[in-house]
C-alpha cells in the first residue's frame, strides 16, 4: 500500500483558489446598495455601471482564477508522477 502523507492541493493552489475567493467577494461587494428606503421612490443608481457591469465581470475573473487554480494542481500532479 502506498503511503499518502501528500496533500490533494498544493500550497500554491490553496494561495490561487483563495485568491480567487476574495476576488469574488470583492465582485459581491461591488455589488451591494443601490435600494430605496422609500419603496414608493425608484432609485436609477440600483442600474449604474459598477452593479450591472463591473461587479459580473469581477465576479466571472475570481472564477477562472479558481478553475486554473484547480485545473492547476491537476496538470502539476501529472508532470510530478
Amino acid at each position: 500500500m502506498e503511503k499518502k502523507d501528500k496533500m490533494a492541493v498544493s500550497r500554491k493552489g490553496l494561495g490561487l483558489m483563495l485568491a480567487g475567493l476574495l476576488v469574488m467577494v470583492a465582485g459581491y461587494i461591488l455589488m451591494m446598495g443601490g435600494g430605496s428606503d422609500d419603496p414608493q421612490v425608484f432609485n436609477y443608481a440600483m442600474f449604474d455601471f459598477r452593479r450591472l457591469v463591473a461587479a459580473p465581470v469581477v465576479i466571472l475573473a475570481g472564477i477562472v482564477v479558481e478553475v486554473v487554480a484547480i485545473l492547476g494542481v491537476c496538470r502539476a500532479k501529472k508532470k510530478s508522477e
